[in-house]
């Protein structure tokens, strides 16, 4: 994502096949490459004779950057003789990981303009929490999966768009990012609003016995937060992540914020996604949230 937002023509492939709804907001010509796997985390699928076969002359990994990373960076490089540049996906580092991955693809000036443009979404959003008096900040659950009991912790990559938008993540939780939690803390906790992963999960999640006892169920405070053409809120770690702050900035603090939400997205996936969605296209996405 990354690198289709920074420099979409050096793109060799994806890691899974784009579906048509995905496809339908980006340059045609690129969301038609062809599906190459996963080389990192689980489940990796992408074999390092299509990576070679494919005459990649560099491997763009953002995300984590932790010692197992590191050290899946340093083998593939190994095995493959293919340069591997691993870039932290966190938003504080998101300008400098923008102007590197510029300077190494020869699109400085591209990389300069997505730069100035991230920092100017990360501080209207530190300009709306700045402003929060007590009281304003929303206490909200991440549920994850199919069942909505994943979520994420505090600090981890998961769980930044709700820090930047001043919401306050319920969930306390041991693990560094994902962990599992029981219905029993869900409902010990109490979220003012519930952000589902799973369409299938939000679409039961009224009727269930326990969920919907929720006092953010019985309120209709619960969204399904879209994943077109990537996820808006935690995966994968890239740029598409900034959609979300600007979505959930104007669904949680409606009355501070000063712009029409369609528009404003409109105007945000043309810059990153090289491509303007139509009002229609974006009121349908916005539409499916509730």
């Amino acid at each position: 994502v990354f690198v289709y937002c920074v420099a979409p023509d050096r793109l060799l492939g994806w890691t899974r096949a784009l579906r048509a709804d995905e496809a339908a907001f980006l340059l045609p010509e690129v969301a038609a490459l062809p599906e190459l796997g996963r080389l990192t985390g689980r489940g990796s699928t992408a074999a390092l004779e299509a990576v070679l076969a494919m005459r990649a002359e560099l491997i763009v990994d953002v995300g984590s950057t932790a010692a197992t990373y590191v050290s899946l960076a340093d083998q593939v490089q190994r095995q493959t003789g293919v340069p591997y540049a691993l870039l932290d996906g966190a938003f504080d580092r998101t300008e400098s990981t923008i102007r590197r991955l510029g300077q190494v693809l020869g699109v400085t000036a591209r990389a300069e303009r997505l730069a100035r443009g991230t920092r100017a979404i990360l501080d209207a959003a530190s300009e709306l929490r700045a402003g929060l008096r007590d009281g304003e900040r929303p206490r909200v659950l991440f549920a994850r999966g199919p069942t909505g009991l994943a979520t994420a912790a505090d600090g981890g990559l998961n769980a930044e768009v709700l820090a930047q938008v001043g919401a306050t993540n319920v969930a306390r939780v041991g693990a560094p990012n994902l962990a599992l939690i029981s219905l029993e803390q869900v409902t010990r906790w109490q979220p003012d609003w519930i952000l589902a992963s799973d369409a299938a999960f939000f679409a039961q999640v009224h009727r269930h016995p326990v969920w919907s006892k929720l006092p953010a169920v019985r309120a209709r405070r619960v969204l399904l937060i879209p994943r077109v053409p990537f996820g808006w809120f935690d995966a994968p770690p890239a740029l598409n992540r900034l959609i979300g702050i600007e979505w959930l900035s104007a669904v949680l603090h409606p009355q501070r914020t000063r712009y029409r939400l369609d528009e404003r997205l409109s105007d945000t996936f043309e810059w990153l996604y090289h491509r303007r969605p139509s009002i229609g296209q974006m009121r349908a996405l916005l539409a499916a949230t509730r």
